[in-house]
């Protein structure tokens, strides 16, 4: 039996609760990863995971070996490229934040791959909370502060935010000038799809964060759909400067506010805690942090 090959049977099996999408994610028969984790099991002496026909959850003693097998899995895999200088490889799965994604990471991949090229990248698109171990994914690309507990984070940006509206709304309405004049103004309200509430207008003013809250008709999920709004004249609102820095130029947008503008957005490279980071994680990570440090953008930091 090959036992480092059970490990990592036992593993994905542990981590989809599921036969199927294991084998799936390894490109087995799932019929192989019974026979593989049947044998497995009577080696060891114990049983690993209770089957159903509706689930698969792990037992006492398969919730106390599934955490030594990541670490070991990992840990032979950093030996393996250490003392063999072969390049990381295998299926690395990211879920990127979309406009991050567009913008940023999609335009250098082809740096990573011909970079890695023995790396398989499966890459997904959301701005809502994901289940890492249940999804199978192995790290996340999001920007905002941090709140969950169960993630580890790595900062790899922090981007400049800016106040704006487009000019027919502000003939309309007329450009504020001070944080009271926002009381006879309207807004596009964002509503966060992790929080499912409506995210804050917030301004630094001598050096303290103030939040002030702007009525408004429309409240829109996604971030196309919130500039979009703003451009049709809809309201005013806050985003990442790469956003609006084009229709700026070309006088689509106008900026506002400018002496106290909103404090700047993280971006980080969120991975479970419990889980060693593999080298292929690792070198993502640290080629996403060469990617924003790279960027051209002037609200980079």
């Amino acid at each position: 039996m090959d036992q480092v090959k059970a490990m990592r049977v036992f593993v994905r099996i542990y981590e989809r609760s599921s036969f199927t999408q294991a084998a799936d994610d390894l490109n087995l028969p799932r019929a192989t990863l019974t026979h593989t984790l049947n044998q497995f099991e009577a080696w060891l002496g114990t049983r690993l995971l209770e089957r159903s026909t509706r689930r698969v959850r792990p037992t006492l003693d398969g919730e106390a070996y599934y955490l030594r097998c990541v670490q070991l899995l990992a840990e032979l895999e950093e030996a393996e490229l250490a003392f063999r200088s072969v390049a990381p490889k295998g299926r690395l799965r990211v879920d990127l934040h979309g406009t991050l994604g567009k913008y940023f990471v999609v335009p250098a991949l082809p740096q990573f791959m011909a970079r890695y090229p023995e790396i398989e990248l499966s890459i997904s698109e959301a701005d809502r909370f994901v289940d890492l171990i249940a999804e199978g994914v192995d790290c996340v690309l999001r920007a905002g502060n941090l709140g969950d507990s169960a993630l580890i984070g790595r900062r790899v940006a922090t981007l400049r935010q800016v106040t704006c509206a487009s000019p027919a709304y502000l003939r309309k309405y007329g450009e504020p000038k001070t944080l009271a004049d926002l009381r006879e103004h309207r807004a596009v309200n964002y509503i966060s799809r992790v929080t499912n509430k409506l995210c804050p207008f917030e301004f630094m003013v001598d050096g303290q964060l103030q939040e002030v809250p702007i009525e408004g008709a429309l409240s829109v999920f996604g971030a196309e759909i919130y500039s979009a709004s703003a451009v049709a004249g809809l309201g005013i609102i806050q985003c990442p400067h790469y956003r609006m820095a084009d229709l700026i130029t070309q006088g689509v947008m106008q900026e506002i506010l400018t002496d106290m503008p909103p404090p700047p957005m993280p971006v980080s490279v969120l991975y479970p805690h419990n889980r060693h980071m593999s080298p292929r994680v690792r070198v993502f990570v640290d080629w996403l942090a060469e990617v924003f440090a790279e960027a051209s953008e002037p609200g980079l930091s």
